[in-house]
């Protein structure tokens, strides 16, 4: 992917930031709001009539996520004709669909997560092509960038539906209003603030950690911010060991926050036990007495915020770009790619669909959803700092970095109780011991990278 410059990956985190306050204002769109949105604009892509032919998507997404991503498919039937059964994956995707493949009976499309799995499953020949609309259709609304990380070795697979913001720091504004601190601009500010919140009474930070992803996400954020960008990218693809010095660095920077005492609500025990849905209500469940006063999480935490709890993101919520760790501000995004599973005309028609602005418009207009679709009209968003949000990431072109976990092979960057997702947690039970999570990343990366 092209070189990312600091001044546009700044605007889009400000941006971010100014689009997460009020992410949930909008809250859920009525039941028809999807439909009544496709029903007011014209369609811009031609679809073939399916009358009668069964298609299957798999998808992680549960929730809201599923029941807007349901809307979507709904107009596709409505305008082919065709029946699409939304499958859920779980949270292996690459388990679950590999097992499907073996057994004869995949999904037409599976909504892929990680870039890393897209690759294996492109260089063992499960994935089909995209056809001439389909690409015709990804040209014309996608960024090279974007374009590029659908790919493998040159040949179109997969589009990428939905994107994601990975670096805000979500925080009780009652808790910082009473401890008098602020939004943090450096990682040493950061610190400072956790252990003003933990002197006010309150365990400052909430973390997840017991779905590993969310410590990739931390690690990647320092990493990206205090390596760089061309180390983050050597990093990804294993051109430099999880042994090398600036892994080091980075993790003892995350120790920091991890080995002083009373900076992690429940303190570390308490955060492996804590899943990410939890570590979001342990901040904002109860907005006078909360349980943590931040909670470092993607755009999509403010679906949690929203329908776990009862704080009005803006007022009781708030939200900041991840600080600054001895360089610029990080910009780490991630994404859900449309991938072939099967070569008919049913899939093709859906692949072509879901790279036209007519199907993200329809999710967008339901709010909690950007897209790096650029020929999606800003005004389907539902509200201004939202339009202002797709604006910067489509107007940043290839100027961002992709989690890294979701570039690795599964069984490293993207499997519970295993590769980096387990060495992190290790690393959280033990965060002194930083040789030793290097030692356990490199063997299970050098293990992965040889497979695939």
């Amino acid at each position: 992917m092209s070189t990312r410059t600091a001044r546009a990956a700044r605007r889009a985190l400000a941006l971010a930031a100014t689009f997460a306050l009020t992410l949930a204002a909008s809250g859920c769109a009525a039941e028809d709001e999807g439909s009544a949105w496709a029903k007011a604009h014209e369609p811009t892509v031609e679809l073939p009539r399916l009358h009668g032919q069964k298609l299957q998507v798999a998808a992680v997404w549960t929730g809201n996520e599923q029941q807007n991503f349901r809307k979507v498919l709904d107009e596709f039937e409505r305008r082919t004709g065709a029946k699409v059964e939304f499958v859920p994956t779980g949270d292996n995707v690459a388990t679950y669909v590999g097992s499907k493949i073996e057994g004869g009976a995949p999904p037409d499309i599976v909504m892929m997560p990680q870039v890393g799995v897209l690759r294996q499953f492109a260089q063992r020949g499960r994935l089909k092509p995209l056809g001439e609309q389909a690409l015709a259709e990804t040209k014309k609304n996608f960024s090279k960038g974007w374009r590029d990380l659908g790919s493998y070795e040159g040949t179109p697979y997969c589009i990428y539906y939905k994107a994601a913001n990975k670096s805000l720091i979500w925080y009780n504004t009652t808790a910082f209003e009473d401890a008098g601190v602020g939004e943090a601009k450096t990682w040493k500010d950061f610190l400072r603030d956790a252990r003003t919140l933990s002197d006010s009474g309150v365990d400052p930070v909430s973390i997840g950690g017991g779905d590993g992803w969310v410590l990739t996400d931390w690690f990647e954020n320092i990493y990206l911010s205090q390596a760089g960008p061309e180390k983050y990218d050597q990093l990804a693809e294993h051109r430099i060991k999880w042994t090398d010095p600036s892994v080091a660095r980075a993790l003892r920077t995350f120790g920091q926050l991890l080995r002083e005492k009373h900076l992690l609500t429940g303190g570390n025990q308490g955060a492996l036990q804590t899943d990410f849905p939890k570590s979001v209500t342990q901040v904002f469940g109860d907005i006078a007495a909360p349980e943590g006063g931040l909670v470092f999480g993607a755009d999509f935490a403010g679906i949690n915020i929203e329908g776990d709890t009862k704080a009005r993101i803006g007022e009781d919520a708030q939200v900041y770009p991840f600080p600054e760790v001895d360089g610029p501000r990080p910009v780490v995004t991630a994404g859900d790619a449309a991938c072939l599973l099967k070569q008919n005309k049913g899939a093709q028609a859906l692949a072509t669909y879901l790279a036209s602005p007519d199907a993200a418009g329809i999710w967008a207009a339901e709010g909690g959803f950007v897209t790096p679709n650029k020929s999606l009209e800003l005004s389907a968003y539902p509200n201004q700092p939202q339009r202002e949000i797709a604006k910067a990431l489509v107007g940043a072109g290839d100027d961002f970095r992709f989690d890294m976990s979701d570039q690795a092979p599964a069984a490293f960057g993207g499997t519970k109780g295993q590769g980096e997702w387990k060495a992190l947690q290790d690393f959280l039970r033990k965060p002194s011991d930083v040789e030793g999570a290097q030692r356990a990343l490199e063997a299970a990366a050098s293990k992965a990278y040889e497979k695939q």
